[in-house]
């Protein structure tokens, strides 16, 4: 199959991969879990390179309900991570969200079918708008996979979304990411997209979408980067409230570069409702009157910061407890063997310590009677 796969004979890759995964329901052993698993990875991309993935769902699919019945726990994460991949190349969302949803991933499963699968979940809940999900599943991604030449290529998409996710929460991502040697260059324009967002620059950050929109449409993130304009608009609010404790409305849709003034004051009224911002609109005058700045820690944005802080470190913690490898009960046999043949010991020890009693009786009797 590798021969088949590097010499571009797809057609005999097809036929061949076809011929194996009939062969497979046969012999179905725990012993050959590894080698099946290898051999629907070589299935699925054949018919990815043939252009052909979508003809690869029935066998997969069927073969995932066999997988599961026969407890092949790497087959079973090799078919799920396939899966998704395939609703992805499609689109097909929904369907991901629904087999993801109806189905559980092997916990014992390799870190490489992890990482991927992680991956695609932080995806489909970021699709999704589960952003919060999607952070913590795509971090997960990056630390289960090794940080090695051979994944730079995996760790660069996952942290193409991710970045996109932390900007939808609001969040700047560190400049440090942006400084690791294999992340430098392929994250540069997604850095140029940070820098537009935080400064809630509209032009700037419309200037980069179009100007990179080739690569995000390759990169599949397109979708994403186009929900991002609202929150350029509302650093843009949040940065022009902190500077002006009043200003007009007209003011604000030629800082942000608005169509009209109805506009601006459509998205001020969401962004107190949102609570971006602590100020009151006077409709009538046309302007925007910024509350007096008050203490953060008088806020509950310290408690929020906490719990959030205190759910990572309690995740991590179960995570580990998970990870840890136990000895079996066979120690357990061994030690009741010990107890016991102590046991005896002490037994025997008695009963000797009780005949040399009865020993030392008999000559004190016999000395006396002569």
């Amino acid at each position: 199959m590798l021969y088949l796969l590097d010499n571009s004979h797809l057609e005999r890759g097809v036929e061949l991969s076809n011929a194996l995964i009939s062969v497979i329901p046969t012999a179905q052993r725990r012993t050959l879990d590894p080698i099946s698993s290898r051999v629907f990875f070589y299935f699925s991309r054949f018919f990815e390179v043939a252009d052909r993935l979508s003809d690869a769902r029935p066998a997969l699919l069927s073969a995932l309900q066999a997988a599961t019945l026969a407890g092949m726990k790497e087959t079973k994460a090799m078919l799920l991570t396939l899966l998704l991949r395939n609703y992805l190349h499609y689109k097909l969302y929904d369907q991901a969200e629904r087999l993801t949803a109806k189905s559980s991933f092997p916990v014992d499963a390799p870190n490489n079918l992890l990482a991927r699968y992680l991956y695609y979940m932080g995806y489909i809940e970021a699709i999704q708008l589960n952003y919060s999900q999607a952070q913590t599943h795509l971090l997960e991604a990056t630390r289960k996979a090794p940080s090695n030449a051979a994944t730079a290529g995996f760790q660069q998409t996952v942290h193409k979304i991710y970045v996109i996710v932390e900007l939808l929460m609001g969040n700047i991502p560190e400049r440090s990411l942006f400084r690791v040697p294999t992340l430098k260059k392929p994250l540069l324009p997604y850095l140029e997209l940070a820098q537009a967002v935080r400064v809630g620059d509209l032009n700037k950050f419309q200037e980069v979408v179009s100007k990179y929109q080739d690569r995000f449409l390759k990169d599949s993130v397109l979708i994403l980067i186009q929900r991002l304009r609202h929150n350029v608009i509302k650093a843009g609010i949040r940065s022009i409230s902190t500077a002006y404790s009043r200003i007009s409305l007209r003011d604000i849709c030629l800082k942000l570069h608005l169509d009209s003034e109805e506009d601006a004051e459509y998205i001020v009224a969401k962004a107190i409702r949102d609570g971006v911002i602590d100020a009151t609109i006077d409709h009538e005058k046309g302007f925007v009157q910024s509350a007096d700045v008050h203490n953060v820690y008088e806020t509950s944005d310290p408690q929020y910061a906490f719990d959030k802080r205190i759910t990572f470190c309690l995740g991590m913690y179960n995570d580990s407890v998970k990870s840890m490898r136990y000895p079996g009960s066979d120690h357990r046999k061994e030690l009741a063997s010990a107890i016991e043949a102590i046991k005896r010991e002490r037994e025997l020890a008695q009963e000797l310590e009780n005949d040399d009693y009865d020993g030392d009786s008999d000559e004190d009797a016999m000395d006396e009677d002569l």
